[in-house]
């Protein structure tokens, strides 16, 4: 449904992005990752057709958005993390008007309209003024704006910047709700988002993807060996000296929570039932022992990192 083959971008003689290529199926939803400045603006302008790229090529659903602009468009629904809204009109008018600029007609554009509004469930406030809105209802009629004409695809640029929790909360069950039947891109920099919503993601540092798989995926490649949290009633500095004592164990830090360890280790069974035994044994209470994978924020911290150490390599060579 969309493919991405070797985009590069140029703003000047700055590069945007470079060799970006990545494919993503039907009903798939996936999510654009990467820090503030990491391209996946420029990625989402060269997808929907607002620009070229400087090199390679990008097709959606067959069609290339360097030639077959107006195609593509017509299969596409993009939500822009600053969402247009013409504010003095009401909802409904506005889902009209817009519909009416993709060329929807007569009853299918008011069939249309009526499906969107129950399904970003706006059915209570179709005839308010879009500027008496909440943000999280701006957002919903911006997402309605995204799918009239029933688009197989959607692109979604930073869906939940500036929501409150509970309107982030509605909105990623929308997204959600409208997975399966649509292939959904999803950027963001809101790790929270991609854990929730995405079956893949894509990595992206410095204009380039530095990693792309299942979020699980990425875990198990960097994770090494397991990593155990334990909350105990001791002493820290008498803890953390018997603990390092134990063959296999690499590393014991106290984390944010009194009382509560990290503690990392190779991949060995036996290593969780000795440090539990350990403790005991020691006369101290063991209150809690539990597995603790990386955390998808973690994977991106690390991937990250280690790119950008090895672009420093790269320039200092």
């Amino acid at each position: 449904m969309i493919v991405a083959d070797g985009l590069t971008k140029y703003y000047g003689l700055k590069p945007a992005i470079q060799e970006v290529s990545f494919r993503i199926d039907r009903g798939e939803i996936v999510g654009l990752l990467g820090p503030n400045g990491a391209g996946k603006t420029t990625i989402l302008r060269i997808l929907t057709c607002f620009m070229p790229p400087t090199q390679g090529s990008a097709k959606i659903h067959g069609l290339d958005t360097r030639v077959q602009g107006l195609k593509v468009r017509q299969k596409i629904g993009f939500l822009p993390e600053n969402v247009p809204l013409y504010e003095d009109l009401r909802v409904r008018f506005f889902l009209s008007f817009a519909g009416a600029a993709k060329g929807l007609r007569g009853q299918s554009l008011r069939k249309e309209v009526d499906r969107v509004i129950q399904d970003c469930g706006l059915g209570e406030h179709d005839t308010r003024l879009i500027k008496h809105l909440s943000k999280g209802l701006k957002q919903r009629v911006g997402l309605a704006q995204a799918l009239l004409g029933n688009p197989p695809i959607l692109i979604l640029d930073e869906p939940t910047t500036g929501l409150d929790p509970a309107q982030i909360v509605e909105i990623r069950q929308l997204i959600k709700n409208l997975g399966g039947e649509r292939t959904i891109l999803l950027s963001t920099h809101i790790l929270p988002e991609v854990s929730q919503l995405c079956e893949r993601v894509i990595i992206l540092n410095r204009g380039r993807v530095v990693a792309e798989d299942h979020p699980q995926a990425l875990t198990a490649k960097i994770q090494r060996g397991t990593r155990t949290l334990i909350l105990v009633r001791a002493p820290q500095e008498q803890l953390m000296k018997k603990l390092a004592s134990i063959k296999g164990i690499t590393r014991i830090a106290p984390t944010e929570k009194p009382g509560q360890f990290l503690i990392e280790s190779i991949q060995d069974e036996t290593i969780r039932p000795l440090i539990a035994k350990t403790v005991v044994n020691s006369g101290w209470d063991l209150m809690e022992m539990t597995s603790r994978d990386l955390s998808l924020e973690e994977v991106f911290v690390h991937l990250v990192t280690e790119e950008a150490a090895d672009q420093g390599g790269r320039e200092a060579t």
